[in-house]
């Protein structure tokens, strides 16, 4: 995947050089008594490309922000990206310009991932966003919802800490990377569809997949004037392959859920399936919640779910390796709290506060979505940090800067230490709920990440039980600071390559 993407800006960028001449795409300028944001220079048709080309954007974007400004305009192509790389910028994008800015780009991509539904994720500001937002967080993902599901997730957990175990009795070192993403696929199945499903294998393949085709590049994005950038935009065939294979999955998964109910297996309690075929019978929406609608709000479940909270707990525990006392101090409170206990109930978890610091200093570091999902300008706004942003600009706040930016954070701002959070520390309130915008992993506004309670969980009671079950090293006695910390291109900011220890026992884990 990493190879993949990694080449993508490198395709996209060649693409449009060999189709220059038979592109002849004239950029129009409508720029004219606007003051718009300022940034780096730019060639002919391909814009600010070449800037891009052979760097991760999140970190190329900040590159460019230190010398041009918080909020930036580049021109990719035709599309003007405006980029919003400080507290203060992302302040006017998520609070004081939110209602401007509150809706989704329609990329060619994104429209034929989502052909035949809308789920919250990508849904353009408007009713049907409105209501399945107002479904997520009084049905879906509240509080009270996300603490019904625990049974469920405990007992991922605890197959987590099995498999680790079973690893571990071979004495060679455990794919950690693998394991914990299998862990929280599982933990987000069992959430939405209350247990396993048949086909395991192909759904999740089709979820990497869909990762994927959403970060890819499409021509007729970057020249929408062009018809011959449509006609040869491969980005969206593979994008419509997707998501007829992910259809028959999706089907293939509602009817082996009823099926199972008819039937009356399964416990009582409702899993969120459940929830969206009770209010579709119920007609609970003021929109229709048709198939193709559930079968987009699962995958949006499934999709974010996954991939971002096992980005972060991979990232947690590779900095954990990186830095030993952190590593023994978060044994240490973990082994302290559950003295007697031969498991990890989630009722716990809010005793382990130094564990709570980890994730949070993790989620800093390591934003998991680096430029946030992309917003699209509805209106011209004028006033944004004194520029004005036209209208149809895709915005983009990299969150991964802003958490990383020493005016926020100190001179220590790029190091990992979970103790700036402590209570009596410079960063002790400092919250990523939407509140600090210093601190915005999860975005803000509107369009906030509506699923942080149910990943928090599932994050801290993973990395909990890793931590109270065994002790950890690098394989072959790798000094902390050799452990390589590159990440891959994606949507998400992933390690580049798996996180591979060595574990011994410390804990006997019960059979599960």
């Amino acid at each position: 995947m990493d190879q993949e993407l990694n080449s993508s800006y490198h395709h996209l960028f060649l693409a449009v050089i060999l189709l220059l001449p038979l592109l002849a795409v004239k950029l129009r300028r409508r720029d004219h008594g606007k003051n718009l944001p300022p940034g780096p220079w730019q060639l002919p048709v391909i814009g600010i490309l070449h800037h891009l080309v052979g760097a991760l954007p999140h970190r190329a974007m900040c590159d460019l922000a230190r010398r041009h400004g918080p909020l930036m305009l580049l021109r990719v192509g035709e599309l003007p990206v405006v980029v919003a790389s400080s507290p203060g910028a992302a302040r006017e994008v998520m609070r004081a310009h939110d209602a401007a800015f509150a809706t989704r780009p329609r990329t060619a991509i994104i429209r034929e991932l989502t052909r035949d539904g809308l789920g919250v994720a990508f849904a353009p500001h408007g009713e049907h966003w409105r209501q399945l937002r107002r479904l997520c967080v009084t049905e879906l993902l509240s509080a009270r919802r996300v603490r019904s599901l625990r049974r469920g997730r405990e007992a991922e957990a605890a197959n987590l800490v099995a498999s680790v175990a079973a690893a571990a009795a071979a004495s060679k070192p455990v794919n950690v990377s693998a394991l914990l993403a299998t862990y929280v696929t599982d933990a987000a199945v069992r959430a939405v569809v209350g247990g396993r499903i048949s086909h395991r294998d192909a759904f999740l393949e089709r979820l990497e997949e869909g990762v994927k085709v959403a970060a890819g590049f499409s021509l007729a994005d970057v020249f929408p004037s062009s018809r011959l950038a449509r006609a040869l935009s491969g980005a969206a065939r593979r994008a419509q392959t997707h998501h007829r294979a992910m259809t028959r999955l999706m089907d293939g998964v509602i009817a082996e859920h009823q099926e199972r109910r008819a039937a009356g297996a399964g416990n009582d309690e409702e899993d969120l399936l459940d929830v969206l075929l009770r209010i579709q019978k119920d007609g609970g929406l003021q929109i229709p919640l048709d198939m193709g609608t559930i079968r987009a709000v699962i995958i949006d479940l499934f999709s974010a779910g996954s991939e971002t909270t096992a980005t972060t707990l991979q990232w947690a525990m590779a900095e954990l390796m990186r830095h030993p006392a952190a590593l023994g101090k978060a044994q240490t409170e973990v082994r302290r709290v559950l003295a007697g206990q031969d498991r990890v109930p989630e009722d716990a978890l809010p005793e382990m506060r130094y564990l709570q610091l980890v994730i949070k200093e993790t989620l800093r570091l390591h934003a998991a979505v680096p430029l946030l999902l992309p917003r699209e300008c509805q209106e011209e706004t004028r006033g944004v940090l004194g520029y004005d942003v036209p209208r149809g600009a895709m915005v983009l706040v990299n969150a991964w800067a802003i958490g990383r930016d020493a005016a926020s954070w100190g001179a220590d701002a790029e190091e990992f230490r979970p103790e700036r959070f402590e209570d009596g520390g410079a960063r002790a309130e400092a919250d990523f709920r939407g509140a600090d915008f210093e601190f915005v992993p999860f975005g803000a506004g509107r369009r906030i990440c509506p699923g942080i309670a149910l990943g928090l969980a599932v994050m801290e009671l993973g990395l909990a039980g890793i931590l109270f079950h065994f002790d950890w090293e690098l394989p072959g006695g790798a000094a902390p600071e050799e452990l390589d910390m590159t990440e891959g291109l994606g949507i998400t900011a992933r390690r580049k390559s798996d996180l591979w220890l060595q574990a011994t026992v410390r804990v006997p884990v019960p059979k599960v």
